[in-house]
């Protein structure tokens, strides 16, 4: 059976407000779970043997780790449509066209749970609970697409503002009053109608468990990081600078959001992690891990794939380059004071629509034309120190059309290749650039100035001709 394609929406206008609910006062998680962390945990099983994955599939049910149960109605909610794999007794599972699969990290305290935890009203703290029952304050959409070869990850930040059962509220809210399909279907619909494969849940304790076993990853921590809550016992307490984290340490990382960026500097963070996490971890080394984070995956996560189709994820995970791995954030704005009473992230509902037209539509349309240069908002930011170095870069900008330029904020490490960023999505425009500059890498990410279409990045390829020393 196949799934008949989606009608043509029309131009879409802001949810109307159908009621207006107290927000509930909870504490949000603030770690995030990774697409790689999973990936990780199985990757070594796509390259070792057919027969080894067989042996897996058959010591496991058909979905060992499904830990909730959903109704027919939930479970309707996920796609069911043409088959996603091609299965044979020679080859391991591969994915057989495109498949969108919901990601969610979920924190739960004692203090968040109606029935009361035996012993915590003795701890003194609102302490962690291996629950996947809470606001799913980390939400990543995945599509696999075999098609193209690529993977994309489009972050939604956990302030959004978008309905849930018909009420204009914070996206995180989903979670907390339906489950994964609640979730899946207000993405969805704020996607303007994609569909959503599977879904994935994994708890703040298992983000750390699985960092310790994957022996920890190295990241460029970009300022102090320093807060503490007694309440939750929860410390951070970070240096600048490039360094390898502990479970503890990556969670400090990625829970952190004390700073002018609020949740979208932590999305940032997340996008990061990520990419350090499949530069580091998907390697041969991770084999002798392989026993710790498949027990580290079971007690610590929630999800209605099956065996095969996880496999099929690793396998089509482990074979895509880094420039393939293209990681997007739900376009949007800040709220002001003045509209609501708390922060919203806003969505912008006709960039939406192009980014999930460009990443999510028909394969066509992900070549799209880049825009015009004397339309771009280019930010440099610079890692070399270089002042003559900059100087040239905006001057080379200035003499091709590139008009509306500025410099942002240094970055805190010397980077040996410049990077040429993507901020909202647009790599066509990145490629153009790239070509003409002749130097640098293009990534599709979110990890530049919120405010520019194309973040430059300034590595020390640019001093080769450019630097002060000439």
């Amino acid at each position: 059976m196949s799934i008949p394609p989606r009608k043509k929406q029309p131009v879409r206008q802001y949810p109307k407000q159908v009621t207006v609910t107290q927000q509930r006062q909870k504490r949000g998680w603030i770690g995030i779970p990774k697409w790689a962390w999973l990936t990780v945990a199985l990757a070594s099983v796509a390259t070792i043997s057919a027969g080894t994955g067989a042996l897996l599939a058959v010591s496991m049910n058909s979905q060992p780790l499904l830990q909730s149960q959903l109704s027919p109605e939930e479970a309707a909610v996920f796609s069911e449509g043409e088959p996603m794999l091609s299965t044979s007794s020679l080859r391991l599972p591969r994915l057989t066209r495109p498949v969108n699969i919901l990601l969610l990290g979920v924190k739960v305290l004692t203090s968040d749970l109606d029935t009361p935890v035996a012993g915590a009203e003795d701890l003194g703290y609102h302490a962690l609970v291996n629950s996947f029952e809470g606001l799913s304050d980390t939400m990543l959409l995945l599509r696999f697409n075999p098609r193209t070869g690529q993977l994309v990850v489009m972050s939604v930040p956990r302030d959004t503002r978008a309905l849930v059962n018909g009420v204009l509220t914070k996206i995180n809210e989903a979670n907390l009053d339906g489950g994964p399909a609640l979730t899946a279907e207000s993405i969805s619909d704020l996607l303007g109608g994609v569909a959503i494969d599977r879904y994935v849940r994994i708890n703040v304790q298992g983000v750390e468990k699985l960092i310790d076993a994957l022996g920890g990853v190295t990241v460029n921590v970009p300022k102090d990081m320093k807060y503490q809550d007694d309440s939750q016992h929860l410390y951070i307490n970070l240096k600048a600078g490039q360094q390898k984290l502990n479970g503890d340490q990556a969670l400090q990382f990625l829970r952190f959001r004390y700073d002018d960026n609020g949740d979208i500097g932590r999305v940032q963070r997340q996008q990061t992690m990520m990419r350090a996490v499949i530069e580091q971890t998907l390697n041969p080394a991770t084999i002798a891990r392989l026993p710790k984070i498949l027990s580290v995956i079971q007690s610590h996560v929630d999800t209605n794939l099956s065996v095969e189709e996880l496999v099929a994820l690793v396998g089509y995970g482990s074979q895509t380059n880094r420039s393939d791995v293209q990681m997007l954030m739900l376009p949007g704005n800040f709220s002001s004071p003045e509209e609501f009473a708390l922060s919203y992230w806003l969505p912008s509902y006709a960039q939406i629509d192009t980014m999930v037209e460009q990443y999510f539509g028909l394969e066509s349309a992900q070549f799209m034309e880049a825009t015009s240069p004397s339309y771009l908002r280019v930010v440099i930011q610079d890692s070399t120190g270089d002042d003559v170095a900059i100087q040239s870069m905006i001057d080379t900008l200035y003499d091709s059309g590139y008009r509306n330029v500025i410099v942002g904020h240094d970055l805190n490490e010397l980077i040996p290749e410049t990077r040429i960023v993507a901020q909202r999505g647009d790599r066509a425009s990145a490629s153009r650039l790239q070509q003409f500059l002749r130097i640098g890498e293009v990534r599709v990410e979110s990890t530049g100035n919120l405010d520019s279409d194309i973040t430059i990045q300034l590595g020390e390829d640019w001093l080769g001709e450019h630097g002060a020393a000439l």
